[in-house]
């Protein structure tokens, strides 16, 4: 203490001597000495070591001179980094950093405006959300829509929605007969609703056979913008010309790519199990009437997947609890298949010329057989 004191004492003495850079030199090396005297392999400075010198920067221009333990530019970045700190504790203490933050609510509005409206940008889900009533600004809308995940363009099956209803689809199928010959049909179908807009059959088809098909298909109707047709050498200049004429473009697929024409395949496929599979066919009128029958069942009473199972000529959803005599009703298209299967049981019908004297025999589901 006594040390200290005749120390302190001296530097006072020395600072009205004039000495005043005698003594903070001699300050700063005993600063660091001090330091040395620590028990650590490596020095260290302390928090109060560091103060001593950024004070010293400021008061004594030579003080790099007396400086050894650390580099000069080490005392100039604690400086800078107590500066930092200082600011940092002052925007802390002031209150909320940045924007103010949006609620959740607002968040997933956004991103479902966003989901809903895919060429929507900021400027115009903003301008929505002002005439919602909702104050919040354009930039927050930009950040926002950050976090949606969007596709590059629009994606496969949201274009072929938007053009099912111009497309139209073409295909010839063959059916042999009881007398071993080989019956040609030529079909068409729209894509939208899966409806077969017309058929024909002959047992010697020609592209000028064909043109006039396409003229019955279209003869009520206005024409499709495009038609999906393969490469038979059935459709030739007579054929192309008349769909030229009906304003149609001709979509012509890859060769030996049937998957390119799926809705006229899965068509064909469909009128072979349902249809064909199961009855002998004996002439051209044969299958004409069978395949006339067929597209009314096909029309009326099948569902499809693709439609949300309903049928191509929307069918009504018959009420739930009605008598078997009026559900039998539900079943005037059965045409070949045997056995229908409704809600409250089968029907068991057996195909005649006349539907009023058909006989139809309902089977409880309760029943033992």
């Amino acid at each position: 203490m006594l040390a200290f004191l005749l120390g302190f004492f001296r530097m006072v003495w020395l600072f009205g001597k004039d000495h005043r850079g005698v003594v903070l030199e001699n300050l700063a090396l005993r600063q660091q000495l001090t330091i040395y005297k620590r028990k650590h392999q490596r020095p260290r400075f302390a928090g109060r070591d560091r103060w001593f010198w950024i004070f010293l920067s400021v008061l004594w221009k030579d003080w790099r001179r007396a400086l050894i333990i650390v580099h000069p530019d080490t005392v100039v970045r604690w400086q800078r980094e107590r500066f930092r700190r200082y600011w940092s504790w002052l925007s802390k203490k002031s209150g909320t950093i940045g924007r103010p933050p949006i609620s959740l609510q607002l968040r997933k509005l956004i991103q479902t405006l966003a989901e809903a409206n895919p060429l929507w940008r900021a400027p115009r889900i903003h301008g929505e959300l002002l005439k919602l009533g909702i104050a919040v600004s354009e930039r927050t809308v930009s950040r926002v829509l950050q976090t949606v995940r969007r596709p590059p363009s629009q994606t496969w099956k949201t274009f072929l929605t938007n053009h099912i209803g111009e497309i139209v689809a073409c295909d010839f199928f063959t059916v042999p007969t009881i007398r071993l010959r080989v019956l040609f049909v030529f079909l068409v179908i729209e894509h939208q609703r899966r409806r077969v807009l017309h058929f024909g059959v002959t047992e010697h088809p020609t592209a000028e056979w064909a043109a006039q098909q396409m003229a019955e298909a279209f003869s009520e109707r206005d024409a499709m913008r495009y038609l999906i047709r393969d490469r038979d050498s059935i459709y030739g200049n007579a054929f192309r010309g008349r769909v030229t004429s009906l304003a149609m473009k001709e979509i012509v697929t890859a060769p030996r790519s049937p998957w390119q024409n799926a809705f006229a395949e899965r068509l064909i496929g469909s009128i072979r199990r349902e249809c064909l599979n199961h009855a002998v066919v004996l002439n051209r009128r044969h299958l004409y009437r069978l395949l006339k029958s067929y597209f009314a069942y096909y029309h009326r009473s099948r569902t499809h997947l693709a439609l949300a199972k309903d049928a191509p000529d929307r069918r009504a959803v018959m009420p739930r609890g009605l008598p078997p005599s009026q559900v039998c009703l539900g079943v005037r298209e059965t045409h070949i298949v045997r056995r229908k299967h409704f809600r409250l049981g089968a029907i068991d019908t057996i195909p005649s010329r006349d539907w009023p004297e058909r006989r139809s025999r309902w089977i409880d589901p309760t029943s033992s057989p």
